[in-house]
């Protein structure tokens, strides 16, 4: 149980693996301003950690989250929702630049600005037990945290506005069926689950990883004589990595590559 000292985000690594854990569980990680200051200092120092390969992003207790404290917005509203967002947009454009890929892992309700700031994440994989619901027009509001950038790319245009507008809650089967999450565990493996994939990815070519994450983000407003040219140049600076040489190597030998992430 949190108390009022307590950190509301704690950051913990594993080698290269980062985990950020939101750590209001009695208010089932609901999202205040200092919160949003927590997460976007860690994603500061992890935007220039060199030995950085993967981010996972969870919550602690009953739910990843249910989006905004609703109980900090009570009061002097428009300053507050002023610093609580710009704190969380600074940290989702820090998450979409680094290499190293991001990995939400959903149990419990999964709601608001927490739903939004999972579908920031590069790849989403969540406890069958997991509710969803966006909420926004429940509270008579619009999306924040990237939620009306990412949802439509995530689920097409007409999927999301039903997703949006009604603000209805869906199930672990439905968000998988939608694409907002990538696989569904059991509950009680949701940990295990989401460790294996983290550490499969930190054993993967870190650089490459950043390559293609910018590059599949910036295809949905680029041309594709610019996207093309943006290939070439990436796969280029590609083949001058340690990975890359480690990569053809291994080909030659039929042998699985050991990437170092450099």
């Amino acid at each position: 149980m949190n108390t009022p000292d307590s950190n509301p985000l704690v950051m913990t690594r594993d080698g290269g693996i980062a985990t950020l854990t939101f750590n209001r569980p009695a208010a089932m990680n609901a999202l205040d301003v200092p919160t949003a200051r927590a997460f976007l200092e860690a994603c500061q120092s992890l935007a220039d950690d060199a030995q950085l390969r993967v981010v996972v992003i969870r919550g602690e207790g009953r739910a990843f989250g249910v989006g905004g404290d609703l109980s900090a917005l009570q009061h002097d509203t428009a300053t507050t929702a002023h610093e609580l967002i710009g704190a969380l947009h600074e940290a989702v454009v820090l998450l979409a630049h680094i290499n190293a890929p991001v990995i939400a892992s959903l149990h419990g309700a999964v709601a608001g600005g927490s739903l939004s700031l999972s579908m920031a994440c590069d790849l989403a994989i969540a406890a069958d037990t997991t509710r969803f619901n966006l909420a926004y027009a429940n509270l008579g509001a619009s999306c924040d945290v990237s939620g009306s950038w990412n949802l439509p790319r995530l689920v097409g245009l007409r999927n999301a506005m039903q997703i949006a507008l009604l603000s209805e809650t869906f199930d672990a089967a439905e968000a998988l069926r939608l694409g907002l999450v990538n696989r569904v565990v059991p509950a009680d493996q949701l940990q295990e689950e989401t460790m294996a994939l983290a550490r499969r990815l930190a054993a993967g070519p870190t650089q490459a990883y950043g390559r293609m994450k910018r590059l599949m983000r910036q295809s949905f407003e680029t041309d594709l004589a610019t996207q093309l040219d943006a290939e070439r140049e990436n796969f280029k600076a590609s083949t001058q990595t340690d990975d890359f040489k480690a990569g053809i190597s291994a080909f030659f030998a039929k042998r699985p590559a050991l990437f170092k992430g450099s």
